[in-house]
């Protein structure tokens, strides 16, 4: 084996050592809540916990809620501005990017001097409002991702050679995006959809400045009253993650594999 390879192994191996060193530490924390043995009560403890429940069926919901508005909002958006407005693409990526600028603390400020009480559409007035400010504010935090992830679908496709053919046939704009579009974006939207799901479920400033009882300001307060119970949480929650990392590669490869509908 050559020398560079030596070294890229060597690096390889350093980077798993650094970051599953820590995770391993964690884990074998998570099981020592019973005394001189190992065990599963944290985890039990975790799952028996009616809080723990109710937050994370919270965050689920509104990580898909916020997977629908964002797609809603960025597949035509992406698609008309590939079509329509290819002049207008560094704009739309520069205004999408920002999100990745502007800390989460500043935008949910921003929402709250906005749309608070006191103001011409008062959201935080009831629950219903205030929900709706936090998907909207998680639209905005997750935007630089489902967006690239279209546009890198749409990008893999011909979209002029398309949207012509369709119209030859008679489609509408409508019917373009729903039946010639779409079904190639597959992949590129699933890869957004999960990417969306895991920020969201772990996020906590929006939903903690927003007092919302969402999965991220749980894990805060059980990391600051318990001990054991915070290791399994943050065992969980980089399952969660890399559970959605792995469907992604699994429906990417799959719909490589499978004849694109045009």
């Amino acid at each position: 084996m050559k020398p560079s390879r030596w070294g890229a192994w060597l690096a390889v191996a350093l980077a798993v050592v650094y970051f599953l060193t820590p995770l391993v530490a964690t884990l074998e924390f998570s099981l020592r809540m019973r005394r001189g043995t190992y065990s599963l009560d944290a985890y039990r403890e975790v799952f028996a916990d009616p809080l723990f429940q109710a937050s994370f069926a919270y965050s689920m919901a509104m990580a898909m809620l916020t997977i629908v508005v964002g797609a809603l909002l960025v597949v035509p958006t992406a698609f008309w501005v590939h079509w329509k407005l290819p002049r207008w693409r560094p704009v739309i990526e520069f205004v999408t990017l920002l999100p990745l600028v502007i800390p989460a603390i500043v935008l949910v400020f921003g929402y709250l001097r906005l749309f608070n009480s006191s103001a011409w559409l008062p959201l935080t007035d009831t629950d219903l409002g205030t929900n709706t400010l936090l998907v909207m504010s998680y639209v905005t935090l997750t935007l630089p991702y489902m967006y690239r992830s279209v546009d890198n679908g749409l990008q893999a496709m011909d979209i002029k050679a398309l949207t012509e053919a369709a119209q030859v046939l008679g489609a509408g704009r409508g019917v373009i995006l729903w039946r010639v579009i779409l079904p190639n974006l597959r992949s590129a939207m699933l890869s957004g959809a999960f990417l969306t799901f895991a920020i969201v479920m772990g996020e906590f400033t929006m939903a903690s400045l927003l007092n919302r009882p969402a999965f991220g300001p749980y894990l805060q307060l059980m990391g600051a009253n318990r001990a054991y119970e915070p290791a399994a949480l943050a065992i969980l929650a980089f399952a969660l993650t890399w559970a959605c990392m792995g469907l992604i590669n699994l429906l990417g490869r799959r719909s490589a594999a499978t004849p694109s509908p045009s």
